[in-house]
């Protein structure tokens, strides 16, 4: 009900699918439910509860808790996004999210969420900071990454914004159609880099870069903007690793890079995690050491339910096990987009590509981590890893595809019957 209590400030009760008159929708809608996507869902939030509860139990238990406290919570968290938000947000007709002032709203409360981190980290600066970065807002029940609200309200926003400039974005008119959203993009990305945080900005980014590949931007001109960001920020990493500032040395974010580059070096500065992480998959083989028998995650693995769960899966289910996980989480992705290519609205199919690029790039970003091939940012493996913030929002996500797939069916179903 959370969600409709938001919404009702800016609609009437026609606009909300919870009376009678509506009902009969809502069971149409259910009708025509894309289990290619819901099923995986289902199944990766499953198994995520599973392996949250089984690669926590034993450092819970060492320090006087009890052993399932993360797994039920995780439960919890999961219920909670399925029933508070997932449900609702399926039920909603999709011009509620189409809407002026939903977006807006929508839009400045993330920001405003995002400031008053930035805000905390002045007043409060280390004392408020969670392995270096300022990310968290305290709720009691629930630790509120402002971040994860951030994408999906980023995600609405961009896909409103272009599906209005749908046929404008042709050479010469490209900036005039663009800069608006760009300049409001990058206050948000500004807002999560100064936390720092490097992964939810680059995360932000790759949302922006790909609503406005796909929005209508001539091809050529597109990859010319992805080029030129590589050869940046390749340069810049390269300039920092030669350069070694003594003003970033002790900084968290840079010892973490260094620990990316000489993990085995710099074991006891930072590179434990990773040197852990292969321990783990190395340990795991191909089939696993048994559900609950991971070495790696009895102290050895810092927080290994979060970030790095996917090593502890590959060491109790094996390298096969991590395979099968990634391999939902990527049928997952390829049902969203599939939707989205087919959809006949630019703004369902903008959302389906913001959705999909924050699934894959969370996943690249984690997996890349995890062996070493990416610095670690701290980005959690969607679904599978600990957080209720995340499971909220990428369930929100999900649930709001999973109404869009709905209506263009319905949509297909009736120019059939008419024809």
């Amino acid at each position: 009900m959370t969600v409709f209590c938001f919404l009702k400030k800016f609609y009437n009760e026609k606009d909300i699918i919870l009376h009678k008159k509506g009902t009969a929708r809502v069971r149409q809608k259910i009708h025509y439910l894309d289990y290619h996507i819901l099923i995986p869902y289902l199944l990766l939030v499953v198994f995520g509860i599973i392996m949250v509860y089984s690669s926590s139990s034993d450092i819970l238990l060492v320090n006087g808790f009890k052993p399932a406290t993360y797994g039920i919570r995780q439960a919890i968290y999961a219920l909670v996004a399925f029933f508070g938000f997932g449900v609702p947000i399926f039920a909603l007709k999709i011009d509620v999210f189409k809407s002026k002032k939903f977006v807006v709203w929508f839009f400045m409360i993330s920001c405003a969420l995002l400031a008053f981190l930035v805000i905390m980290k002045i007043f409060k600066g280390s004392s408020a900071a969670v392995n270096g970065a300022v990310g968290w807002i305290n709720l009691g029940f629930i630790n509120l990454q402002p971040l994860e609200v951030a994408k999906f309200a980023l995600v609405i926003y961009l896909a409103y914004v272009l599906d209005r400039r749908d046929g404008k974005l042709v050479k010469g008119q490209i900036v005039q159609n663009l800069s608006h959203p760009a300049i409001l993009s990058a206050v948000m990305m500004c807002l999560v880099i100064v936390e720092p945080d490097f992964g939810g900005t680059a995360i932000l980014f790759m949302i922006v870069l790909v609503m406005f590949s796909v929005s209508g931007v001539p091809t050529s001109i597109a990859l010319r903007w992805l080029l030129g960001i590589i050869v940046i920020v390749a340069a810049v990493v390269v300039l920092i690793i030669i350069w070694n500032p003594k003003f970033l040395q002790e900084s968290y974010q840079f010892q973490r890079l260094m620990s990316f580059l000489h993990p085995f070096e710099l074991e006891k500065k930072g590179g434990a995690q990773l040197v852990n992480s292969y321990y783990a998959i190395h340990n795991g083989g191909l089939v696993g050491v048994g559900l609950g028998n991971s070495m790696q995650k009895r102290g050895y693995l810092p927080e290994p339910y979060t970030d790095f769960i996917l090593s502890i899966a590959a060491e109790e289910i094996g390298t096969l096990g991590a395979i099968a996980i990634l391999g939902l989480l990527f049928y997952l992705m390829w049902s969203i987009m599939e939707v989205g290519l087919y959809a006949t609205s630019q703004f369902n199919a903008l959302v389906c590509f913001g959705v999909t690029t924050i699934l894959f790039t969370e996943t690249i970003f984690n997996v890349g981590a995890v062996l070493g091939l990416l610095p670690i940012t701290g980005v959690t493996l969607p679904f599978i890893s600990y957080g209720g913030s995340s499971m909220i929002v990428l369930t929100s996500c999900v649930a709001l595809v999973l109404n869009i797939s709905a209506n263009e069916k319905i949509k297909k179903h009736m120019e059939e019957s008419v024809a």
